[in-house]
């Protein structure tokens, strides 16, 4: 054996892998992995240890592994979209709460005002 540690990740072509990033589930590891595949850099997707377990599906940490000779430009590149100050987009959700809030009011509303007007029917 050359000195390499025998549970460091190989790819296909033999090179080995190293973690650039960690991802608390699937769906933030593979948008990691589609800014490296923007930046040019070819990047896998791992269970992270203690977490291989096909039941926990989408859910999970994730590790994500690039070639050595890859590693400095994926760090590079993560470190620098993680250290953009631009603020995030303006959400909708506030107006969307407004608004769901609203039409629940009414509906409490209209059922209140049905149940007072069959009582007073009856």
């Amino acid at each position: 054996m050359s000195g390499r540690n025998s549970t460091t990740p190989r790819n296909s072509a033999g090179g080995d892998l190293v973690k650039v990033a960690s991802a608390t589930n699937e769906a933030e590891a593979e948008l990691i992995q589609g800014f490296l595949r923007s930046e040019g850099v070819p990047s896998v997707l791992r269970r992270t240890t203690g977490f291989d377990n096909p039941e926990f599906l989408a859910a999970g940490p994730r590790d994500v592994l690039v070639e050595a000779d890859h590693a400095a430009v994926a760090r590079e590149a993560l470190t620098e979209v993680a250290s953009d100050p631009s603020p995030p987009a303006a959400s909708a959700t506030p107006t969307s709460r407004r608004v769901f809030a609203g039409v629940l009011i009414a509906a409490a509303l209209v059922a209140s005002a049905v149940c007072v007007g069959l009582v007073l029917w009856i």
